[in-house]
């Protein structure tokens, strides 16, 4: 399965604005031109607009079609810096700091989502995800009934027969390193609702563990019973079932063995790991020792798609964020 073609086709039928604010970036401003070369998105850039038209040039960049927006000279400017106010004045932040901060690309591409004016964020090439997700939970905030932000990999194994024909959600791979059990049950509902809106496949969530149905004892171990009896009690409709180890989860001979009664084990596809050290590990493992295709992280339980980049991140891999950043964003709109 080509999940990104499929992605790139749905972003296509349906355009969003997203926006770019690490405008000065070649890796950024070299993914616009593709972008809009592919049609897959309505783009802002921010930065000044002749500083990065200058470095376009000298890079054989054709950016004509894409919006520049420099933030300390919009005229957005001033009706940011009040909504920011507005939004931050219980931290006793005045309007002149207000007006400061949101001159901060990031701030103020948040802040273009926040007002409707944009419909998603691409950002992290050159800044650290703290940097990114910070104006993120202080202006968007996280969906209704959630109150994590979560990182979760489309696994896309070649010839695999386990999840749907090699296709899973890894959760969470990028953002919490060590979650409650609350937390972690939210991850779970939220990586479900990743698989069926975005895949349209039919979750099948596995709490994963080093332990099948009480056959280890360990604190460890009891944070995933926990966060499996939570993400029931809230999310009932869910096909979700926990602890069991990632062989139950995924092998029907094993679970028959394991957990026969089992409505999740031998057929998962959302894989939930217990912490962000196993969940980095285990994508990691599985992208290079079985070739498999890692897209993302895209970031789940925000009110409004904003996604983070790898520093290290391609030209390529601008374009693919920002293409599932776009079918999130018709995700949430629909």
């Amino acid at each position: 399965m080509d999940i990104m073609k499929i992605f790139k086709n749905k972003a296509k039928n349906d355009k969003k604005t997203i926006v770019l604010p690490e405008g000065y970036e070649p890796r950024v401003y070299k993914a616009a031109e593709k972008i809009v070369e592919q049609d897959l998105a309505e783009l802002f850039l921010l930065g000044d607009e002749d500083e990065i038209l200058k470095k376009a040039k000298k890079d054989n960049i054709d950016l004509t079609g894409v919006k520049i927006i420099n933030p300390e000279q919009s005229s957005y400017l001033d009706e940011f810096a009040e909504t920011y106010y507005e939004l931050r004045k219980h931290k006793d932040i005045t309007k002149e700091e207000a007006k400061d901060q949101i001159k901060d690309p990031l701030y103020f591409g948040v802040m273009l989502v926040y007002t409707e004016k944009a419909d998603g964020m691409v950002a992290g090439s050159v800044n650290a995800t703290g940097n990114v997700l910070s104006p993120a939970f202080k202006i968007i905030k996280t969906k209704p009934g959630i109150s994590v932000v979560s990182g979760a990999f489309i696994m896309n194994v070649p010839n695999c027969c386990y999840g749907n024909d090699g296709v899973m959600i890894f959760s969470d791979c990028a953002v919490n390193p060590n979650p409650t059990a609350e937390q972690l049950s939210e991850i779970a509902i939220s990586s479900a609702e990743t698989a069926k809106e975005m895949l349209g496949i039919d979750p099948a969530v596995a709490m994963l563990s080093f332990s099948t149905k009480g056959s280890a004892c360990h604190e460890l171990v009891d944070k995933v019973v926990r966060a499996t009896e939570i993400a029931k009690e809230k999310s009932p409709e869910i096909m979700l079932d926990g602890e069991l180890q990632a062989d139950a989860s995924l092998i029907p001979e094993v679970a028959k063995t394991k957990s026969p009664e089992s409505n999740v084990a031998g057929k998962a596809n959302v894989l939930i790991f217990p912490d962000l050290q196993s969940g980095n590990i285990g994508y990691k493992l599985v992208q290079r020792l079985a070739g498999a295709e890692a897209i993302g992280p895209i970031l789940q339980g925000i009110a409004k798609p904003v996604n983070d980049l790898s520093r290290g991140c391609s030209i390529e891999d601008v374009v693919n964020v920002t293409a599932i950043t776009a079918v999130q964003a018709q995700v949430q709109e629909n």
